[in-house]
């Protein structure tokens, strides 16, 4: 049974950083070959949209509105997945979701995706 439970989340002004984590469980490498790790976003009236992703190589990807600002990394060890944010906009302003898919990394459709957390909010103001 795979668990995702995201943290981090908060207020920031334009211009500032944030630091999402995500503890993740049920998925190892014993049981799984490789899995992929990732962050959507969804703001309200609006559809959930992939933001970043990275497998089990430690690949990363990127949606083209955070590239260059955010990043993603993944703790094998820790059992996280943590997404830095940098240069914050308002339209950044959304609940955040990890997201874990067994394999390589799916698009980031969302309905690829099988495994949520309950999502972290996250308001550039």
């Amino acid at each position: 049974h795979v668990q995702l439970v995201e943290s981090g989340g908060g207020l920031v002004q334009p211009g500032g950083s944030l630091r999402l984590s995500c503890a993740y469980s049920g998925l190892t490498i014993r049981v799984y070959n490789t899995y992929c790790l990732a962050w959507f976003r969804q703001a309200p009236g609006t559809e959930r949209d992939g933001i970043a992703a990275i497998d089990s190589d430690g690949i990363a990807s990127y949606a083209d509105s955070v590239k260059g600002r955010f990043t993603v990394s993944r703790d094998n060890a820790n059992n996280t997945v943590n997404l830095m944010m940098n240069s914050l906009k308002p339209e950044d302003t959304a609940m955040y979701y990890c997201a874990a898919e067994r394999g390589y990394c799916p698009s980031f459709d969302p309905r690829y995706w099988t495994n949520w957390g309950q999502g972290t909010q996250v308001t550039v103001s």
